[in-house]
């Protein structure tokens, strides 16, 4: 198992902090930073001709190799660590094969990476191989989240302002018989989720970042995503991530309710409330992999992951409230492209530094609806990224003045590991993306032939104006479910 490498974040709505630096030019790529949880209160590049030349100027995971389908590489294990061996007599630096991910493609190892040049020079021998199509650091991304009586908090579904519109849908379309698998911390139990959750699994291969004492397994609990001051490096500035210790933050429990919360009469409801959850762990301590959420999309979505068992429960939408800022690489293109193959859906968040979306991934891959968040008068929350990338805007919420103006759904009380079940008011685009998420198995229950492309299409034609303001670019505008559901002739 690979120890853990520290590396350059930021949380939430803070200012991002340079993780790759400014110059990384691993074919394709581009400068890489990081986000994860929100605040919580009550056109993709295109595969370049050859692969271009490396700048790493900070430290990375492990490098994520593509060959070319000529390459004996391609299709043996054997070929690709004997080549890992190879390339790191050249550099005169350690790497080894670690693993073939689900996309086709060779995880490496760098386990004395203790300075970016020993990346760069391992990444520069690779790049050398007229084999090689492409090579990308395998970075780290963070989750971007900044009684019947319940329900009345949930000015998110039914506000005429700037809710969604949600109930008169519901007319037409509950999500039943539809999985939505949740990329994120995993998932605790809880009243309004028990009933709606699948098999899992949790895909965090690195023991540290998975703080349940061990690697990958099929239990995706959320066993906490807790820290000390600095344990997940500096920012930019040079100030430590997170600036003080922080609780365990039950995303991916939040995400879950946002999306399927079952209104069993004593909490809240997800805007598909009948659809099921497919709970697959990717972020755990200091956020998580690509690498693992490569493999984790390329199964949820039903493809093929070496060493993990098959998912009986393909997913026909993947919601992911996470990101970083790097470009969009040919790894990822080719996991979620894989994901759009095989039918599944894949809605993503903006990101949370009032920043351009193109500049973020996954926001600005391609196969993906991209989620932007509004706040309660429908405007473009503060903190929401912006731009050409953006596809929808929802309700995301914004709790600097009020806590019950952001997103109320269900999570824990635990502080570090799991206790009772519990609600909660959070903010952030990963508040914004489980809502579309939503629509889009509300509309996959109504039309079960609709394609990934016709459901963007469909919840991009049928937005509404935002009644606020945004700045930046919104994308279509900000989504109505009923006026949505009622665009589908089908079911």
């Amino acid at each position: 198992m690979r120890g853990f490498t520290p590396l350059r974040i930021s949380l939430a709505v803070a200012t991002a902090a340079a993780v790759m630096g400014t110059g990384v030019a691993f074919a394709g790529g581009s400068s890489d930073t990081a986000r994860p949880a929100e605040t919580t209160r009550p056109a993709a590049p295109g595969r370049a001709a050859a692969p271009a030349a490396t700048d790493v100027t900070e430290l990375v995971q492990g490098l994520i190799v593509g060959y070319k389908s000529r390459a004996e590489e391609a299709g043996s294990n054997t070929a690709v660590a004997k080549d890992a061996r190879a390339k790191a007599d050249k550099a005169g630096e350690p790497a080894s094969f670690e693993r073939r991910l689900g996309t086709g493609a060779a995880l490496v190892d760098l386990p004395e990476a203790d300075e970016a040049q020993d990346a760069q020079k391992v990444a520069a021998a690779f790049l050398a191989d007229p084999d090689v199509a492409y090579v990308v650091p395998d970075r780290r991304v963070y989750a971007t989240a900044v009684d019947p009586a319940e329900y009345s908090y949930q000015w998110d579904l039914y506000e005429s302002t700037a809710g969604m519109n949600v109930p008169s849908a519901w007319k037409r379309a509950t999500g039943k018989g539809v999985t939505v698998a949740v990329l994120d911390t995993g998932i605790t139990r809880h009243t309004e989720l028990n009933s709606q959750v699948l098999p899992g699994y949790d895909f965090i291969s690195n023991t540290w970042t998975a703080n349940d004492g061990g690697g990958r397994d099929d239990d995706p609990s959320d066993a906490g995503d807790w820290l000390k001051k600095g344990e997940c490096g500096k920012d930019k500035y040079g100030n430590p991530v997170p600036s003080g210790d922080r609780n365990s933050s039950w995303h991916g429990t939040h995400v879950a309710g946002t999306i399927a919360a079952a209104a069993n009469g004593s909490g809240v409801v997800g805007v598909a409330h009948e659809a099921s959850i497919l709970p697959v762990r990717v972020l755990g301590r200091c956020g998580g992999s690509t690498s693992d959420i490569i493999d984790a999309i390329t199964w949820a979505s039903g493809g093929t992951v070496s060493g993990v068992p098959a998912n009986k429960n393909r997913a026909a939408v993947i919601n992911m409230s996470l990101g970083g800022e790097f470009a969009c690489d040919q790894a990822y293109n080719a996991a979620l492209k894989g994901a759009a193959d095989r039918g599944t859906t894949v809605v993503v968040s903006a990101g949370n530094d009032n920043a351009d979306a193109a500049s973020y991934s996954p926001a600005d891959c391609a196969n993906v609806v991209t989620v932007a968040a509004s706040d309660r008068e429908g405007n473009r929350a503060v903190y929401s990224n912006y731009g050409k990338s953006v596809d929808v805007t929802a309700p995301g919420g914004e709790t600097g003045v009020r806590a019950a103006d952001g997103i109320w759904s269900t999570l824990n009380k635990g502080t570090k590991s799991p206790g009772d079940a519990s609600y909660a008011s959070y903010q952030g685009t990963s508040m914004a993306a489980p809502h579309i998420a939503g629509l889009a198995a509300l509309l996959k229950q109504k039309d079960p032939s609709l394609t990934p492309a016709r459901i963007e299409q469909t919840i991009k034609d049928n937005t509404r104006a935002l009644p606020g303001t945004c700045s930046g670019g919104c994308g279509a505008g900000l989504s109505d479910a009923d006026k949505t559901l009622a665009a589908v002739t089908g079911g």
